[in-house]
């Protein structure tokens, strides 16, 4: 699907981007040029970064 429709930014393309290690939007702006232009694509390019950075969360027990 596509996230962002000015730049043809797809959620693969982002979710790969952040598996490369762009777990911050900040890198992925850079990157991808995500959300440089109307910006309607940011809430479901955060959600995305969010949704897969949980994925990778590390939790650790506590003894």
């Amino acid at each position: 699907m596509y996230v962002c429709l000015c730049k043809g930014i797809t959620d693969s393309q982002l979710r790969a981007a952040i598996k490369d290690g762009g777990s911050e939007f900040k890198r992925l702006k850079k990157e991808l040029a995500v959300g440089t232009q109307c910006g309607k694509c940011v809430p479901v390019a955060m959600s995305i970064l969010a949704e897969e950075t949980a994925k990778t969360a590390v939790y650790y027990e506590v003894a």
